[in-house]
Order: C-alpha cells, then sequence, then structure tokens
C-alpha cells in the first residue's frame, strides 16, 4: 500500500489496512483540498487514507449507474461504512471504536459518500454499517471536510491526545 503525498511521492506503508473514502462527485475544490490535506497530514497509520473520487453520472438513472461503479471498487473483505441520512448517529467516541475494533482485525475500511441522489439498495445491503453524520444535509465537498477531521478525532481519541476533549 502506498500513500500519495502532496509532492506526488509515494512511500510505502507497511502492514497497515488503509482507511479508503470512495465517493461520487467533482474533485475537491483547492479551497477544500487545503482544509483536507491539513487533516491529511496529522493522520498517522493506521488512520492514513486514500481517496477514490468517482464521476457523477451523466444518465438518466445516476443512482444505479454511480452505485455500480461503487461496486467495483469493494472487495469482500472490506469493512463498509456507508454515510447516509437514514444511518445511525454516532458520537465521536463511539466512531473512534468502530473504526479501532476494525483496525485491530485487520479490515480494510472503506467509507462510502454517494452521490446527489443516494445509492442502490445493493450498496446498503452490501454496507456493515450505514453511519449518518447528522440530521442535516451537507454538500458533498464538506461532507468530505467533515469525515476527514473525523477520521483525525477518531486517532486522536485512541491516542488520549488532548485534542478532543470532554
Amino acid at each position: 500500500m502506498f500513500i500519495q503525498l502532496q509532492s506526488q511521492t509515494f512511500i510505502p506503508c507497511y502492514n497497515y489496512p488503509m482507511i479508503r473514502i470512495i465517493t461520487i462527485g467533482k474533485r475537491h475544490t483547492p479551497e477544500l483540498a487545503a482544509l483536507i490535506q491539513d487533516y491529511e497530514k496529522r493522520l498517522r497509520p493506521p488512520f492514513t487514507l486514500t481517496w477514490t473520487l468517482l464521476p457523477n453520472s451523466p444518465n438518466t438513472n445516476p443512482t444505479s449507474d454511480e452505485s455500480k461503479q461503487i461496486l467495483t471498487k469493494i472487495t469482500p473483505s472490506d469493512f463498509v461504512i456507508l454515510l447516509d441520512e437514514t444511518g445511525k448517529n454516532l458520537s465521536s467516541p463511539e466512531l473512534s471504536q468502530l473504526l479501532t475494533a476494525q483496525i485491530n482485525n485487520s479490515k480494510q475500511i472503506t467509507l462510502i459518500i454517494g452521490g446527489a441522489y443516494g445509492v442502490s439498495p445493493e450498496i446498503k445491503q452490501r454496507a456493515n454499517f450505514i453511519w449518518s453524520l447528522s440530521n442535516l444535509v451537507f454538500p458533498h465537498q464538506i461532507v468530505r471536510l467533515i469525515l476527514t477531521e473525523q477520521i483525525y478525532r477518531a486517532q486522536t481519541i485512541t491516542q488520549n491526545h488532548p485534542y478532543h476533549h470532554t
């Protein structure tokens, strides 16, 4: 496995499953990319991230097309967390426990942010866990930032770092 750095160089990431985020939509805006990269720089194995950005479907049934794209990127052994407004709300410590348990089981964690019209029932059935960030609806680009920050926060919780305080 490899980590892509801003300079486009690659360094090996030894024996750690990485957290993969699969998302439908446009590339990060430069402003948002800078904020996401700020959190990514702070992440350490096993909380390092890889991104798979898939294009929006131009077809009249985007949910089906986009879900098929997503399914081709998931392996049978992945622990899949789907971000969906119908999912369960988690506290930051609960998210940290969920991620840490899968990391300790050497599971590849794959988080999915579906397209604007959601995902197919097949994706929901494949998901090991369906998570709702909030009862509010956010633009997909902002969800990426919130997700990255929450993964960083999960890392700090496992390390008893003062970033997350109660």
